[in-house]
């Protein structure tokens, strides 16, 4: 789920969306899926609070887009390939 704004990535968990908290954007994402129907998806996230933007928004009122530290999301890429690398394993 959502990186931005994280810094430890040795807090990304495996679970089912339905066990997320605290993170932004799982929030939106179990909502939508729950329109849809959707009841299971296995997700990589994390319980970090996501840091506050230095600047909450420019002068038009636009937000700032969460910022990433470059090895938070590849670390949460890697995490999830290895999930499904196990899962196929397990299934041969």
């Amino acid at each position: 789920m959502g990186t931005g704004n994280k810094f430890d990535p040795t807090l990304f968990r495996i679970d089912d969306i339905s066990k997320t908290s605290g993170c932004p954007l799982c929030r939106v994402m179990r909502r939508e899926l729950k329109n849809r129907g959707i009841k299971k998806l296995t997700v990589v996230w994390s319980p970090e609070e996501p840091a506050k933007p230095l600047f909450e928004g420019d002068e038009s009122g636009k937000r700032q887009t969460p910022g990433s530290l470059p090895f938070v999301p590849g670390v949460a890429g890697l995490i999830m390939a290895g999930k499904i690398i196990k899962d196929i394993a397990n299934k041969e």
